[in-house]
């Protein structure tokens, strides 16, 4: 507080939080610390550049409020999105335009658990089926289009495997970095602790490796280096089956 006060700047104590990142926490409950009289608040998770972070770094939250926040902005357009003078082309082009990219924010550092890839699937499946409506059976009822169908409506690229590129985009791109940038630093740091017991969580890099190997890529990071060749594996992606 003394050093920030020498270039002019005061902690405002009402904006000022702290957060522990801790393999276990004391009973759950927050603690408050002292510092010259000030006291400063512990939370369990915080909003920085729009993306929640949590003390346990896990994506679910943040998944909550980017779906969240995607459910507005498909509301917000819902009178397009169902409009029978507007082609369903249109609708996909808003769609990706307006609403998906409020949803995938900041995905390209997400691991993908199973649990997230459904809970993005039903968001999209629920606005899909609004963009291309009923279908229609012999009998003459109309019905919900199935899965699979609104898979072949969009030619297998759904909002998961687009994710999926945006990773081995950024992968890529972090890659071809010098040694210098913080993303590259962090990204070749080493924690110097072991693991804990137990089943480990996936790593991101681990994720993203494992897309690589479903692709059938290999010697990736060399292959990196060549933008133009990259691009070309990593758009593969948005459609690829395996993924």
């Amino acid at each position: 507080m003394q050093e920030a006060e020498k270039y002019g700047l005061k902690i405002n104590q009402n904006k000022t939080k702290y957060m522990r990142h801790s393999r276990t926490q004391t009973n759950g409950k927050d603690m408050e610390i002292e510092i010259e009289g000030m006291k400063i608040e512990e939370v369990s998770k915080t909003k920085y550049l729009e993306t929640t972070v949590t003390r346990d770094n896990l994506t679910e939250e943040e998944l909550k409020e980017r779906i969240a926040a995607g459910n507005r902005a498909s509301f917000a357009n819902q009178k397009i999105l169902q409009s029978k003078l507007i082609s369903k082309k249109t609708k996909m082009k808003l769609f990706k335009a307006l609403i998906r990219p409020v949803v995938v924010y900041g995905s390209e550092c997400w691991v993908l658990t199973e649990n997230i890839k459904h809970n993005l699937l039903v968001f999209e499946r629920k606005i899909l089926r609004r963009i291309f409506g009923l279908t229609k059976k012999a009998s003459g009822e109309w019905r919900l289009k199935t899965n699979e169908e609104l898979e072949k409506a969009i030619n297998n690229e759904n909002i998961v495997r687009y994710i999926q590129y945006k990773r081995l985009s950024w992968l890529g791109h972090v890659e071809r970095m010098t040694n210098e940038r913080v993303a590259k630093t962090i990204y070749k740091w080493k924690p110097y602790a072991t693991r804990p017991k137990g089943r480990p969580r996936v790593r991101w890099e681990d994720d993203v490796r494992n897309d690589l190997r479903k692709m059938g890529v290999t010697n990736w990071k060399e292959r990196t280096q060549e933008r133009k060749q990259w691009k070309e594996i990593i758009e593969q992606a948005k459609t690829h089956k395996e993924l």
